[in-house]
């Protein structure tokens, strides 16, 4: 670390170039490992791509220091916030990130006063992110042990995310994650969060460290020296980040979420420390809620609701039923509806608020009864509008249903289409469905293929 230290200072002068891309030569010699505040100077000011030698309150701007306690983003691990403090000038810092190299650019907006290149800073970071960063930045080393150990050692990193809020980390895996392994995978870091073991950092030959085991994460460049982060006998990775410095002071892990989003790609998202406990709370909540709702006493719960489910699928079922006889019923009447159009028996009726399913039922049912027909039915519920058409076998060659459905639902400012035989559309406007179930005889006479 001294090495580190010493090479950052010998490098820590500023020369502007390509300042429309904000690179810059140098190096910023980085302390926040040890210090989350420290004294600097002002090595660099720009706005809007341009070099400027001051900025007055309420502008925006990146300033480079010649050293500085902030964590720039890197390694999936988000930038710092904090502020710059020089009398009465304050300087919010909302992000850090590396310009080029390792030269950092720390964004913000002056708050009040004014600042000038060269002028001495107090450098804060904010730490109450850099904790909770910290937290979820050594949950992610574990649970990436952990996955290796759960899943198998196919498991790569292939991209994460660590901020203040929670953490994502893709891996290769081929298949989605069963619920029973992602709680042994929650069990095992818990497990090392339990232990409380020591979170060790050292400075190593990339060769030295990869004999001893390391792993590369995925994203990081590396050098001749590396930084290894151990902990405990669970984990060891090569990693930049900010760290917590025993696993206890991680608290809790919890994953929220594990889902693809590539192939042979998956994604896990989990919470550490306060937003765990948190969500934990809100599952806490909503669980008493089904308990009351229920009248469970959270050993019986899960029993009770498995019981009105299976009672929601029997009146599903019954209201199937029910509505084949409706769509029966129906049927009848609307039979006796039918007119002919140029030799072609045709229904065109409107239902009381059916559903587009028992219209369809309906007009199977009106075209087994006739042998030979077209029917078109529609319905409204509320401000949408269905349609279903249907052609016997016999009349497709004659009259195409997904092109009558079509030029019926356009009426009603609607589209849809389907077969020859059974088509459907759906509609906005309400009002406008008489008479497009009045347009029926027409658009059907168009269509008639001699």
């Amino acid at each position: 670390m001294e090495k580190q230290r010493s090479r950052a200072r010998s490098s820590s002068s500023f020369s502007a170039v390509e300042t429309s891309q904000l690179h810059v030569e140098g190096d910023t010699e980085f302390t926040g490992y040890e210090h989350l505040m420290g004294n600097s100077n002002i090595a660099e000011i720009f706005q809007d791509n341009e070099a400027v030698d001051e900025i007055v309150e309420g502008d925006e701007a990146v300033i480079i220091l010649d050293k500085s306690p902030f964590y720039a983003e890197s390694g999936g691990q988000v930038g710092d916030a904090g502020q710059l403090l020089a009398g009465s000038a304050v300087f919010d810092i909302v992000d850090t990130q590396k310009l080029n190299g390792d030269v950092f650019g720390h964004i913000g907006k002056l708050r009040s006063g004014r600042l000038r290149k060269n002028n001495p800073v107090v450098a804060e970071v904010n730490a109450d992110k850099r904790q909770a960063t910290a937290l979820n930045h050594s949950a992610t080393h574990l649970m990436h042990s952990a996955l290796k150990s759960v899943l198998g050692s196919h498991v790569e990193q292939k991209g994460s995310l660590v901020t203040d809020q929670y953490l994502r980390f893709d891996f290769s895996h081929f298949s989605p994650i069963s619920q029973i392994d992602i709680q042994r995978i929650a069990d095992l870091v818990n497990d090392e969060i339990r232990a409380n073991n020591d979170v060790l950092t050292d400075l190593m030959d990339i060769d030295d460290a990869k004999k001893a085991g390391a792993v590369a994460l995925f994203g990081e460049k590396y050098g001749d020296e590396v930084r290894v982060v151990q902990i405990g006998e669970f984990s060891m990775e090569l990693c930049g980040g900010t760290h917590v410095r025993r696993t206890g002071d991680i608290g809790l892990f919890v994953i929220r979420s594990e889902s693809g989003v590539a192939a042979g790609v998956r994604r896990i998202e989990a919470l550490t420390g306060k937003a765990a406990l948190q969500y934990l709370a809100e599952h806490v909540s909503t669980l008493d809620h089904i308990n009351e709702l229920v009248k469970g006493n959270g050993t019986n719960t899960e029993a009770k609701v498995r019981s009105l489910l299976d009672k929601l699928r029997e009146l599903e079922k019954e209201n199937n039923r029910l509505n084949d006889k409706l769509a029966s019923s129906s049927g009848d009447d609307i039979a006796s509806s039918v007119i002919d159009v140029d030799g072609i028996p045709v229904i065109a009726s409107v239902m009381e608020k059916a559903s587009a399913d028992s219209m369809r039922k309906t007009v199977d049912q009106l075209r087994n009864k006739l042998g030979s027909a077209v029917v078109v039915l529609g319905s409204a519920e509320g401000e949408k509008v269905s349609f279903v058409a249907g052609v016997t076998s016999d009349l497709t060659k004659r009259v195409h249903a997904g092109n009558l459905i079509r030029a019926v639902a356009e009426i009603a400012g609607g589209r849809g289409g389907g077969r020859p035989d059974m088509a459907q559309a759906g509609a906005s406007n309400p009002e406008k469905l008489g008479e497009a179930i009045e347009a029926v005889k027409e658009l059907v006479s168009a269509q008639i293929l001699s």
